[in-house]
């Protein structure tokens, strides 16, 4: 979680870097790492499926990140010294109003809206010509397993409480020779 909690921060500042102070950095970067923390437990909570946070880390450090411009842009100057002359409006905390941040608002909406449009196509096209799920039992087991014929992550133990079988059950070896009905 350390881990993710800094790339939340890199992420979440990224789309301001140009555009604020360091102390306004700091702060955005601050806030992506706690807000990891409770994207992860309130994804897990949905039972979505990312067992290492790249949601949390990406998609919801990435729209604060987007958001963080409209409140901390220092706003464009052509004096000496300033962080940018043509750019983004001074933000919110910054004395330039709410117009940068609903700017940034309404960019959040439209590349979400755009990418849940094309990715929906994308994939119902590709269900429909070749599927998108594996075997009920490539799942229990694990696609590491399945695909790889190792584990990805060995010596960690693996929760099975509620699976439909234990690996001995899913891959009887020659010396066991067990009945599909135990599955």
């Amino acid at each position: 979680m350390i881990i993710n909690g800094l790339l939340a921060g890199l992420v979440a500042v990224t789309a301001s870097c140009a555009f604020v102070g360091i102390i306004p950095a700091a702060i955005i970067g601050i806030v992506g790492g706690v807000l990891v923390v409770f994207a992860v437990i309130f994804f897990d909570s949905i039972k979505i499926d990312d067992p290492v946070g790249a949601v949390s880390v990406h998609l919801v450090n990435g729209v604060w990140g987007t958001l963080a411009v409209g409140l901390f842009a220092v706003g464009p100057s052509d004096a000496e010294g300033a962080l940018y002359s043509a750019g983004p409006a001074a933000g919110l905390l910054m004395g330039g109003g709410i117009a940068q941040l609903w700017t940034q608002f309404l960019g959040v909406i439209t590349v979400g809206g755009m990418t849940v449009l094309l990715s929906s196509i994308f994939w119902l096209v590709l269900k429909a010509t070749m599927g998108i799920r594996v075997s009920e039992e490539e799942e229990t087991v694990g696609l590491d397993i399945s695909e790889h014929g190792m584990e990805a992550y060995s010596g960690f133990i693996k929760d099975a409480s509620g699976m439909g079988g234990t690996r001995s059950s899913l891959f009887p070896s020659s010396s066991s020779q067990e009945s599909p009905s135990n599955l």
